[in-house]
């Protein structure tokens, strides 16, 4: 397994939690980007297309364990996860062009506030800022949201959320617990 090394020497793990899309939805979003001929930005492959939870940042590889031990014990909604992407946006500060929805499920917000909880003690500060569920289509954004021929409507629907390690622009999951107990 590649393992990046931290200054110190210590090896680490750029880590975030996040509900998979599924390959259907990958394709259909990933074609209706297409029609949207976007002219900034670098497109972020449809492979690596989820809904993010909570990010946690560099870790160090240690913890992993310790991380997935927290969650085991987490409280889940008990049903799958379901929420309208249909609402595209621009975040100028992070450079990025995004589907969010509109309303954001009580069941979702649930999720990532025990996860924050869950993680706190081992030093992870989640609260920081509001949660704002999202999925990236594309980095390095600059400028207003594209006008879209067809507004966007993505239902997602997740059964299970992710522990994903970011590496060399490719997400690769790392562990994975169901919504229902």
């Amino acid at each position: 397994m590649v393992q990046d090394i931290r200054p110190s020497g210590a090896p680490f793990k750029r880590l975030f939690f996040a509900l998979p899309v599924s390959d259907a939805q990958r394709r259909a979003i990933s074609q209706w980007r297409r029609g949207l001929t976007l002219r900034s930005g670098k497109p972020v492959p449809s492979d690596n297309f989820h809904l993010t939870l909570l990010f946690l940042g560099d870790v160090d590889a240690a913890q992993v364990p310790a991380i997935c031990a927290a969650v085991d014990n987490l409280a889940r909604p008990g049903a799958p996860l379901r929420l309208l992407l249909d609402q595209l946006k621009t975040w100028q500060r992070a450079k990025v062009l995004v589907l969010e929805p509109e309303e954001t499920p009580a069941a979702l917000r649930q999720l990532v506030y025990a996860l924050q909880q869950a993680l706190l003690p081992m030093g992870f500060d989640g609260q920081a800022r509001d949660y704002r569920p999202h999925l990236t289509l594309s980095r390095d954004f600059r400028g207003q949201a594209p006008e879209a021929t067809v507004m966007p409507e993505f239902h997602l629907s997740a059964r299970n959320f992710t522990l994903y390690e970011s590496r060399k622009g490719r997400y690769w999951p790392l562990a994975q617990w169901p919504l229902t107990d």
